[in-house]
């Protein structure tokens, strides 16, 4: 029985991919309007992995860029203090408050980013609709900040000096919204603005902006690269 026990106690030491996810914590940030429920399904199959998990919910709507960037990342930060690595998976407005955040504060044991639909370089539906009554009311300072003109802050952020993997979506359910942005696009931000200077890697594929968090291949994608530092091109 003993040697049973030692055996098994052996066999699971031997597994290094879980005993390193253990080491590793993953902080989520939904998108515009959006709360941590958009990022369930994301967050319960990384914790099914080894991650630790934080899902963060913060008043995307209330604040400019510049405002909420610190108080949604710092308190998540503190959540994760005890792992080794800090990771980071976003959607949309996500990533922009990661670059914001990293532009101002260095995080020592930042490991990978994985950003979903990311408006990099600002998206041409914000430049078309933000004068629009009601917009600034519904979308916030931050809405009005992620299109490509003046007001742009994802135009004032610089390249990544981070490792980034960034999933681009190529199909969408509103045509309207498609026709204001050039080429492919997702229903609110094209492949083109998907993209950052510096970044380690990029993919397309056929998802939707609104939708893409809790699509099963995004998630194994967002996974592959946690685990890998890049996506899976099988």
């Amino acid at each position: 029985m003993k040697n049973i026990f030692l055996a098994l106690l052996l066999s699971l030491l031997s597994l290094p991919l879980a005993a390193n996810a253990q080491t590793s914590c993953v902080i989520l940030l939904h998108g515009l309007g959006k709360s941590s429920g958009s990022m369930e399904k994301m967050e319960k199959a990384i914790a099914a992995v080894g991650f630790t998990t934080v899902n963060v919910s913060y008043p995307s709507t209330d604040h400019p860029i510049e405002e909420l960037a610190g108080p949604a990342i710092a308190p998540a930060l503190d959540q994760c203090r005890d792992h080794d690595q800090v990771n980071f998976v976003t959607h949309s407005l996500g990533g922009i408050l990661v670059r914001q955040y990293l532009s101002q504060v260095q995080i020592e044991n930042l490991n990978r980013v994985v950003m979903l639909g990311p408006p990099n370089k600002g998206s041409e539906v914000v430049d078309n609709l933000g004068g629009f009554p009601g917009f600034h009311f519904i979308l916030g300072d931050a809405g009005l900040q992620l299109g490509t003109g003046a007001l742009s802050v994802p135009n004032k952020l610089g390249a990544a000096e981070f490792n980034v993997g960034i999933i681009a979506g190529t199909r969408s359910i509103n045509l309207i919204l498609s026709q204001m942005v050039p080429d492919t696009d997702d229903g609110k931000v094209s492949v083109e603005s998907t993209k950052l200077e510096g970044m380690n890697d990029h993919l397309e594929m056929p998802v939707t902006h609104v939708f893409m968090m809790k699509n099963k291949k995004v998630i194994d994608q967002v996974i592959h690269y946690l685990k890998n530092g890049e996506f899976s091109r099988q």
